[in-house]
């Protein structure tokens, strides 16, 4: 009698994890089809309507979601304060782990003074309060939208040269490398045709991890008004206009901080999934 081997399914998607997903897809929807509609400059100010509650709070359908203090309406604010907060965060995570992993490969292929001197910089970076960093070269050089994303890009891409150093030291020792070099194939091509799609899946968890705190740190410099400028607007500006009215007109700032609450939440679920499922290394 043969012993038929029962071939293991593969593991569904959590409830949790398809609900942040949902909610994330729903934002970057969102962020996507208001662009066609709306723009910081088609939010009208009506003073006579200033502080308006929510609909459920004693408000009207006018404004579902209330008015801040200078009487434009938050539902309006909000979907643009989403796309702002969502380009800035995507972009800024894209530029850092293409950065990050430009340099640890390029660290990984030369050994020496290049590999020395460019890890001493990741462990610089590594060693420096971010924000601290990002605030000098914002009140340095002025804000501006281009400048801040660049900046905000800047966040987490030593953690991405770790990863693409250490997967890269070890791709260049296996075999399909070494028959890549021995074929003729050239540097350029044993790194982006072969090695590069090797390393991918771990570099695709370290950025769905690193998502959520970008989105964070451009909340944070908006809120300290160092980021988005008017008459643009995010969330964390947002939140910065209503910290004065948490008492008079709470909605102005916990609308925005429940969405960016929400938006951290389902990405962060997001990255542990991805990991799970991504990553290579598997405990038993």
């Amino acid at each position: 009698m043969f012993e038929t081997q029962t071939v293991p399914r593969p593991a569904k998607t959590p409830r949790i994890v398809f609900c942040a997903l949902a909610f994330l897809a729903g934002l970057f929807v969102v962020a996507l089809l208001s662009s066609f509609f709306v723009g910081p400059s088609d939010i009208p100010s009506d003073l006579r309507a200033r502080l308006e509650p929510p609909l459920f709070f004693g408000g009207s359908w006018a404004h579902p979601l209330g008015t801040d203090e200078l009487g434009r309406d938050m539902l309006m604010r909000l979907l643009v304060s989403i796309r702002t907060s969502l380009l800035v965060a995507t972009l800024g995570t894209l530029i850092g782990a293409v950065l990050g992993t430009a340099v640890g490969m390029v660290a990984a292929s030369y050994s020496g003074i290049v590999d020395d001197a460019l890890m001493t910089l990741v462990d610089v970076q590594a060693s420096l309060p971010f924000i601290i960093i990002a605030l000098a070269v914002i009140a340095f050089a002025g804000p501006g939208f281009w400048l801040f994303i660049l900046v905000v890009g800047l966040y987490g891409w030593e953690r991405y040269a770790r990863i693409a150093r250490s997967l890269t030291l070890s791709a260049q020792e296996s075999g399909y490398a070494r028959a890549t070099a021995h074929l003729g194939g050239g540097s350029f091509r044993i790194y982006v045709r072969h090695i590069l799609p090797n390393i991918a899946s771990a570099l695709l968890v370290a950025l769905t991890v690193n998502f959520p705190e970008t989105m964070l740190l451009e909340t944070s410099l908006s809120f300290l008004g160092l980021g988005v400028q008017p008459p643009d607007t995010s969330l964390g500006t947002m939140i910065g206009d209503g910290r004065t009215y948490l008492v008079t007109a709470w909605w102005i700032a916990v609308v925005p901080g429940v969405v960016l609450s929400l938006s951290a939440l389902s990405a962060s679920l997001v990255g542990d999934w991805c990991r799970d499922v991504l990553d290579p290394v598997k405990s038993p």
